[in-house]
C-alpha cells in the first residue's frame, strides 16, 4: 500500500471511528458511570473486534453477505433489539459509587461481540475494505484491520475521556438522570440514521 494511500487510510478510520455512533455514546456513558480505568476493558474490546471484523469481511465475509442477504437483515435486526436495550439499561443507570449500581461496563469480550450486531460497525468494515483492499490481497485486507485497530482505540479513548470529565458534574442525580437519559436517546437516534 503506498504512503498516501495508508495516509486516506488512516484518516477515513479517524473520521470513521470518532465520529457518534453506538460504540462513542456507550464508552462515553460508562467513563462517566465507571470512570476511566474501568472502561479500558471495553474500549480494547471495541478495538480488537472491529479489526478483527474488518479482516474477516477482507477475507470473504462480505460475499456471505451478498449470497445470502437475509443474514444481513437478521443481525440488523439483532443489533437494533441488543441496542435498544442498551438504551433502556442507560437510562436506568444508577449514580457513580452508588450502592444501588448493580451494572457493570462491557466486558472485553462483550464489546467485541457487539461489532458483530453493530450497524455503523458493518458499514465502516464493508466501505474500508472495499475502498482500501479491493484486490482482497491478504496484506491489503491486514493493513486495513491494523490500522482500524490502531486508530480505533485512541478515538473511543476521547468519548471515554469526555465522559470522566463530566463524572463530577453529574454527582446531581437530577444532571445524572438527565445525562443518561440524554445518551440513552442518542444511542436510539443512532439507529434511525445508521438503518
Amino acid at each position: 500500500m503506498s504512503y498516501d494511500l495508508l495516509l486516506a487510510l488512516t484518516g477515513f478510520a479517524a473520521v470513521a471511528t470518532v465520529t457518534p455512533g453506538p460504540n462513542n455514546v456507550m464508552v462515553m456513558t460508562s467513563g462517566a458511570n465507571f470512570g476511566f480505568r474501568r472502561t479500558l476493558p471495553h474500549m480494547l474490546g471495541i478495538a480488537f473486534g472491529f479489526g478483527f471484523m474488518v479482516m474477516l469481511v477482507g477475507l470473504g465475509l462480505a460475499q456471505v453477505f451478498t449470497a445470502v442477504p437475509q443474514l444481513k437483515t437478521v443481525l440488523t435486526v439483532a443489533g437494533i433489539v441488543y441496542l435498544l436495550w442498551l438504551a433502556w439499561k442507560i437510562a436506568h443507570a444508577a449514580a457513580p459509587g452508588s450502592a444501588a449500581v448493580a451494572g457493570k461496563p462491557l466486558s472485553f469480550l462483550q464489546a467485541a461481540a457487539f461489532q458483530w450486531i453493530n450497524p455503523k460497525a458493518w458499514q465502516m468494515a464493508v466501505t474500508a475494505i472495499t475502498l482500501y483492499a479491493a484486490n482482497n490481497s491478504l496484506a491489503a485486507v491486514a493493513t486495513v484491520a491494523a490500522v482500524f485497530f490502531l486508530v480505533c482505540f485512541p478515538c473511543v479513548g476521547i468519548w471515554t475521556v469526555l465522559g470522566t470529565h463530566i463524572r463530577r458534574f453529574l454527582a446531581d442525580p437530577k444532571r445524572l438522570r438527565a445525562f443518561n437519559w440524554t445518551m440513552a436517546a442518542l444511542l436510539v437516534a443512532s439507529l434511525i440514521l445508521l438503518v
